[in-house]
């Protein structure tokens, strides 16, 4: 069976979607690179505004963090009534729909008007990766079907022509080898999880924690350490099957993994490998529970209802005896090496022992993990790939916390949306704080500054942030006059960008980012002038609202 074909909308058809031909030269209007929650957006935007777009993904899934990446949304508590672009909301009605006209639903299921797949606690709509594929892909089709957008899987940049902030061009090669092409383009769009394109096309970036003498953001440390950044996960899909055996090989570096002390600074509070974790707002021990049969024994099965994309309840009888998990836990976060601005061998090398902590977190979970009935282990927990898309069982990409970072025309701060900080700056209480305004805002979003275990050997920073505006200045490189930042690669710090990085932010910075590439096109002006300009960016943002987007925030509380 092709995995990538799993799913498929009822009367469609998407071959279209990735139909290349022999050309070594590809011609568009706008390129984006990176086909993840931003790129998608992205392309969707430019080719909606009318331009011929191409648009390039490492793995042979579009979509990142909601597919190749296996994350179920991490969304703000309003999403259900505001907070995100009018595709996005397109995005999250359309998996619910395709739940109702292709699963085995309930009744009480089918007629909820916020279903929510896997009754996951993370998120209001935790559900199979395989389904945000099929919806994406639907959403784009359109655009396929006339030849406005072509989409090349499973190839990355590996070279630019660029001079004087200006790209010409942008080469590709598959990823298993063989011919690469070269993309031209008026506008070229960074949307990988690093940002790929920042070196290749000599865009200034930066990588790691800032010093607080530079940006004076009470959480950043004394002095700058770049390339700290925080960990990766690779997370896989797992589901329970009782009374069955599927114990996987025991893994390669199980012993190591198994008796890892992770030493960060505040200290771990003993095995990386055990229920008991640290509190990331707290940073004090925390122990996890996990049951797997939750549903029969009651609670809230902690760990295992945590990502949970398929809850039985929701399903007619029979359809899965336990559910299944997306496993992203503490546990196989990994943080020993970077894999950004490495040599390819040392990334390769991390990536793999970031493969091993998740193999060795599952076979602990099947073997040793302490069960509440005194005994160890679940054996009938059974590595679903399928579900991933994968041939190892792991998702086909890392999650990917934090890459590079443009240095933009505006830098967004701690100062600009922490609860904290922006007390002290504005000497306000509380109740009447609110984030940083910004007159060139294209888009909204909120989200704690949530920063994982780092490389660095920091622990969690985990602290209240203010509901968000996202400004145009910081897609905008100071040194770049045809490329934008399209994903988690905007100009924020390291602090700030722990609440810029989630799915509908992402989402909507990317398509801001081909709403501003089209505007740019239509208007044969640049970004940078655009928003230098009060009549033009007024202009730019009246569409941005036509198209969908927020721009602002109602009166709301601090996370």
């Amino acid at each position: 069976m092709n995995r990538r074909r799993f799913l498929t909308l009822a009367g469609s058809s998407l071959a279209s979607l990735y139909a290349l031909g022999q050309e070594r030269e590809l011609h568009a209007d706008v390129v984006v690179i990176g086909g993840g929650v931003g790129g998608v957006a992205a392309a969707l935007a430019a080719a909606r505004s009318g331009y011929r777009v191409l648009l390039t993904e490492e793995t042979r899934w579009i979509g990142g963090q909601f597919t190749a990446q296996a994350v179920p949304p991490d969304e703000h508590p309003w999403i259900e009534m505001f907070g995100c672009t009018r595709a996005y909301r397109d995005y999250r009605n359309g998996v619910r729909r395709y739940y109702r006209e292709h699963f085995p639903l309930t009744a009480a299921a089918r007629a909820n008007p916020t279903l929510n797949p896997g009754n996951g606690s993370v998120s209001r709509l935790t559900h199979d990766p395989r389904v945000s594929l099929a919806v994406l892909e639907a959403m784009l089709a359109p655009y396929a079907a006339n030849g406005q957008l072509r989409i090349l899987l499973e190839h990355r940049a590996v070279a630019a022509d660029a001079q004087d902030g200006h790209i010409r061009s942008v080469e590709v090669q598959p990823t298993g080898g063989g011919v690469s092409r070269v993309l031209h383009g008026d506008y070229f769009l960074d949307a990988t999880e690093v940002g790929d394109l920042l070196p290749l096309a000599h865009i200034e970036y930066f990588l790691g924690s800032e010093s607080s003498s530079s940006t004076h953001e009470p959480h950043a440390p004394a002095e700058a350490r770049p390339g700290d950044i925080q960990g990766i996960t690779y997370c896989f899909a797992m589901e329970y099957r009782p009374g069955e055996d599927h114990t996987i090989e025991r893994p390669r570096d199980y012993s190591f993994w198994r008796d890892y002390v992770p030493t960060l600074r505040p200290q771990w509070p003993g095995k990386l490998l055990s229920w008991t974790a640290v509190e990331p707002r707290t940073l004090k021990p925390r122990t996890h529970s996990f049951d797997p049969l939750v549903n029969e024994h009651g609670g809230d099965g902690g760990l295992w209802t945590y990502r949970r994309i398929l809850d039985p309840r929701n399903f007619t009888p029979g359809y899965s005896p336990a559910g299944i998990t997306l496993v992203n836990w503490p546990q196989n976060d990994y943080w020993l090496k970077s894999i950004v601005d490495v040599a390819p061998e040392a990334a390769a090398r991390a990536r793999e022992e970031a493969k091993q902590l998740s193999f060795s977190l599952l076979y602990w979970l099947q073997t040793e993990a302490p069960r509440p009935d005194g005994g160890a282990g679940w054996k009938g927990l059974s590595l679903r790939a399928d579900v991933v898309g994968s041939e190892d069982g792991l998702a086909l990409f890392p999650y990917i916390r934090e890459g590079r970072r443009i240095l933009a025309e505006f830098t967004i701060l701690e100062q600009h949306v922490g609860t904290d900080a922006r007390a002290a700056l504005t000497g306000k209480p509380r109740e009447e704080l609110t984030a940083e305004v910004f007159t060139d805002s294209v888009g909204i979003g909120s989200y704690r500054i949530d920063l994982h275990p780092s490389t660095g050997g920091e622990n969690y920073v985990d602290i209240s942030s203010l509901p968000f505006q996202i400004p145009f200045g910081a897609l905008i490189p100071r040194n770049g006059d045809n490329l934008l930042a399209a994903a988690k690669n905007i100009g924020s710090t390291h602090i700030s960008n722990g609440c810029y990085r989630l799915h509908p932010v992402e989402w909507n910075i990317g398509e801001a980012a081909g709403m501003a590439a089209a505007e740019a096109l239509r208007t044969r002006s640049s970004p940078s002038a655009i928003r230098a300009s009060s009549q033009a960016l007024a202009a730019f943002q009246r569409n941005l609202t036509a198209a969908g987007f927020e721009l602002s925030w109602p009166r709301l509380s601090p996370r």
